[in-house]
């Protein structure tokens, strides 16, 4: 069984690997003597290459709307209200800073090459050079979660799966399926508490490959909401 790099081939995977780091390596802050710095760096190149990824794919979805407008336009049919401007959904970092992958790469042979580094942090960061084959059964989604406008966005990776299904309990108790998302960082939506009171919000999620559940479900995480 050969070996491949840690570092995925696909800019949405390169993606998924800066989130998780950025996610995932504070744990590790201490250990490794991670500076203060070099965090904030990692997670605004995370930050920066996410929004860059997703707007470009925005952008071309947005391309191929007005392409097939002006289509009709052209040739007839049933014709819709001109397309809206496309406006990115968010903001980039303030400065812009080339190289993410490389700094990327600097910083994970920093971490390998201090005393503290084990293989299983390694695992734990996805920095490993993993093995041929694939053991789905092994997958299980690490959840972050923060408030956005109020409403809870929760933060995952995809990896290898095909998407992620999250479940919800809004306070009474009981899981119902929120979403199944295909592509990293999911915002509930639902309705917000009464004016001046709050809840506890509970999310758990599993990921999913050719439409079937795989591997384990992620720990519970929670987040107050506040009407």
């Amino acid at each position: 069984m050969t070996t491949n790099s840690y570092m995925p081939n696909t800019d949405s995977s390169k993606a998924d690997l800066l989130d998780h780091l950025a996610h995932t390596l504070p744990l590790y802050k201490a250990l490794l003597e991670i500076s203060d710095q070099a965090m904030t760096t990692l997670t605004t190149d995370a930050g920066d290459f996410r929004f860059a990824f997703n707007t470009s794919d925005d952008a071309k979805a947005f391309g191929q709307g007005w392409t097939a407008f002006k289509n009709l336009l052209r040739d007839g049919g049933d014709i819709r209200p001109w397309p809206v401007a496309f406006v990115p959904p968010q903001s980039p970092s303030a400065s812009i800073k080339p190289g993410i992958i490389p700094r990327l790469s600097l910083l994970i042979a920093q971490i390998k090459a201090h005393r503290n580094y084990t293989e299983a942090i390694g695992k734990d960061l996805w920095i490993i050079a993993s093995k041929q084959g694939i053991d789905p059964s092994t997958w299980k989604p690490v959840l972050g979660i923060r408030l956005q406008a109020d409403h809870p966005l929760i933060i995952w990776t995809k990896g290898d799966a095909a998407a992620l299904e999250i479940w919800v309990d809004r306070g009474d108790g009981n899981f119902v399926l929120l979403a199944i998302n295909t592509e990293p960082y999911t915002v509930d939506k639902g309705d917000l508490p009464a004016p001046g009171s709050s809840q506890i919000w509970r999310y758990k999620a599993i990921y999913l490959l050719h439409d079937e559940r795989v591997g384990q479900w992620s720990d519970i995480i929670s987040a107050t909401v506040n009407g």
